[in-house]
């Protein structure tokens, strides 16, 4: 009784293993003639460039091989260049942009192919999304109360036009043409009026002490203690 089981055991487990050598004998012979349909020895340079339908150019667009699971990345101009065989599935693929699928023909001959694929662009529309920077209505009317609101045009310009502004700006701008003119001509003046003798010092001039006490008598000159 005991052989009898042992045998129909052993019988069973090698229909098993017979059926699973079978299929895959025959997955390999189809993957064998499926592949036996395409020259795998002729490879073909495929460059070229990848712009949109308004022949703006798309940057770092993906060319992947669907055939070989190999691929590459256009670079910041569109350019790309990848090796396949006669017969591979090129596909082309960027983000904001509709999936391309481009062929090479079986039966070219050509070592070299240039492609200019075109893009066309996805437009994805999502349901709208209301954002709120509060998140209860309590918090939204504590803080519309109690808003800072910033200056008005008006206000911005009287606080540019401000004497401590007018003289950080005036500070850090040069003479133009007039003041350097002008500045010029005054010391050309001061050259030809004191021209064949020494130069005017006001420390000896009674006229000019004079003009400096009445200055200081009227409090237009102030001094510092």
């Amino acid at each position: 009784m005991r052989i009898i089981i042992i045998f129909v055991y052993y019988t069973e487990r090698m229909k098993k293993i017979i059926l699973i050598t079978l299929m895959f004998c025959g997955s390999l012979g189809f993957g064998q003639t499926a592949s036996a349909g395409k020259d795998t020895t002729h490879f073909i340079q495929l460059t070229g460039i990848i712009i949109t339908d308004s022949l703006y150019r798309v940057p770092f667009a993906r060319v992947g091989d669907m055939t070989t699971r190999r691929g590459t990345l256009a670079d910041y101009y569109g350019y790309f260049a990848l090796v396949v065989h006669p017969g591979d599935t090129i596909q082309f693929s960027c983000l904001g942009y509709k999936k391309k699928t481009y062929i090479v023909p079986d039966t070219t001959r050509l070592n070299q192919i240039s492609l200019v694929q075109i893009m066309t662009v996805d437009t994805l529309t999502t349901d709208p999304v209301d954002v709120y920077p509060w998140p209860s209505r309590e918090q939204f009317a504590k803080a519309f109360v109690y808003m800072d609101l910033p200056d008005d045009d008006l206000k911005l310009a009287q606080q540019r036009l401000s004497p401590q502004e007018m003289a950080f700006v005036g500070a850090l701008l040069t003479a133009d043409g007039g003041q350097a003119y002008s500045a010029s001509r005054m010391l050309q003046y001061q050259q030809n009026y004191t021209r064949g003798q020494g130069p005017v010092n006001n420390l000896l001039n009674p006229a000019a002490w004079n003009e400096f006490l009445k200055g200081i008598g009227t409090g237009r000159y102030q001094l510092s203690q």
